[in-house]
C-alpha cells in the first residue's frame, strides 16, 4: 500500500511539474498546417526557432542543412558534427525524457518513426508541442527527408544543393559498379555477442546492393543472429565490421576472426573494421558508407581516395 501511494505522489509531482513547464512554452507568432513523412497532419510554427531533435540522423540532417541554431536539444549519442556534443541531451532516442525536452521549452520536436517510443510523441501533442516525424531507411528516403526538414526549416535551397551533391555521389557508384565482372558475398558484422549481422529489409541491405555485393545474411529477420560455425558456412568474400565506442573490442573480434582461414575473405585479408555511425544511422553520411563499401567490395574498381580515412 506504501509503496502503491508513493509511485502515485512521484507520477502527481511529475505530471505538476510538466504542467508548469508546459505554460511556460512560447506560442509562436505564425503557424502552418502541413503533413509530415509519414502522413500526419499536424500545425507548426512559419518559422520554428526552438527545436528538437529526437534522433542522432536527425541532428545531423539539421547541422548539413545549416539550421542548428534553431537546435535547443537533441538525444544522447548526437556527436556528429563535434558541435553537435555541447546540446542539452534529453535521454537516449530509444528512451526520451518527457520532462527534459519540454523544459526545453520547444515549438516543434522532430522525431524518427523506427526508434522514437509512439506514447511519448502522443503526450507531446496533447501538450500541443507540434512533432513532426520522419521515417528514412534507405539512402532514397533519407534524400526526401533532408528536403522535407529543408522545406519545414526554410532552407529549401541548402536541401537543393545537398540532394544534387549526393545524387552525383551516387551515380558515380553505379557507373563503377555496373563495370564489375562478379558481385562478392558480403558479412556486415553489428554484434560481437551473440553474432549479429543484417537482413534484407535494412539501409545497410540496401547499401550493400548498391555497391555491388551480395549479402549473404539477407533474409526476413532484420537483424538475424549467427553461429561462428555458420559464418564460416557462408563462405563470405568480405567481412566488415562495424564498431561503436567499444573500438577496443571490435579490434579483438577482428583478429580472432584471422585465425580462421578457410573464409575467403579471412584468407584474401578481405576483413575490415568500419565507424558504425556512418553506417547505422539513416543521415547524409550514408552516402559516405556507400562509397566506402564500393571501396572495400570492388577494390578493382574503386581507389583508396574513395574510401577516405575509414579505410581499415
Amino acid at each position: 500500500m506504501f509503496l502503491r501511494l508513493q509511485r502515485y505522489w512521484t507520477a502527481l509531482r511529475a505530471m505538476v511539474c510538466i504542467g508548469i513547464l508546459l505554460s511556460a512554452v512560447p506560442m509562436p507568432a505564425s503557424a502552418r498546417t502541413i503533413q509530415d513523412p509519414v502522413g500526419r497532419t499536424l500545425t507548426v510554427p512559419e518559422d520554428p526557432g526552438r527545436v528538437v531533435a529526437l534522433a542522432p540522423s536527425i541532428t545531423e540532417i539539421i547541422f548539413e542543412l545549416g539550421q542548428s541554431h534553431r537546435l535547443v536539444g537533441a538525444t544522447r549519442y548526437s556527436n556528429y558534427p563535434p558541435d553537435a556534443g555541447s546540446l542539452p541531451k534529453v535521454g537516449s532516442y530509444v528512451q526520451l525524457s518527457l520532462e527534459k525536452i519540454v523544459a526545453l521549452k520547444p515549438d516543434l520536436c522532430i522525431a524518427i518513426k523506427d526508434g522514437n517510443p509512439k506514447p511519448v510523441v502522443d503526450r507531446l501533442q496533447a501538450m500541443q508541442i507540434p512533432v513532426y516525424v520522419v521515417n528514412p531507411h534507405n539512402l532514397e528516403t533519407v534524400v526526401k527527408t533532408m528536403q522535407a526538414l529543408g522545406r519545414l526549416l526554410n532552407a529549401t535551397e541548402k536541401a537543393n544543393r545537398l540532394t544534387l551533391a549526393i545524387e552525383e555521389r551516387l551515380q558515380r557508384v553505379r557507373i563503377g559498379v555496373a563495370k564489375r565482372n562478379l558481385s562478392p558475398r558480403v558479412f556486415i558484422q553489428i554484434g560481437i555477442s551473440p553474432i549479429i549481422s543484417i537482413g534484407s529489409n535494412t539501409f545497410i541491405h540496401d547499401l550493400i546492393r548498391t555497391a555491388g555485393g551480395i549479402n549473404v545474411a539477407a533474409g526476413s529477420a532484420p537483424y538475424p543472429r549467427f553461429s561462428r560455425e555458420q559464418v564460416m558456412a557462408l563462405s563470405p568474400d568480405v567481412m566488415i565490421i562495424t564498431s561503436m565506442a567499444r573500438r577496443a573490442a571490435f579490434e579483438k573480434v577482428k583478429r580472432e576472426w584471422g585465425h580462421f582461414e578457410q573464409i575467403p575473405a579471412v584468407r584474401n585479408q578481405r576483413i575490415h573494421l568500419v565507424d558504425s555511425d556512418i553506417f547505422d544511422r539513416p543521415s547524409p553520411r550514408l552516402i559516405d558508407a556507400l562509397e566506402l563499401l564500393a571501396t572495400l567490395i570492388h577494390p578493382e574498381l574503386f581507389g583508396d581516395d574513395t574510401a577516405g580515412p575509414q579505410k581499415k
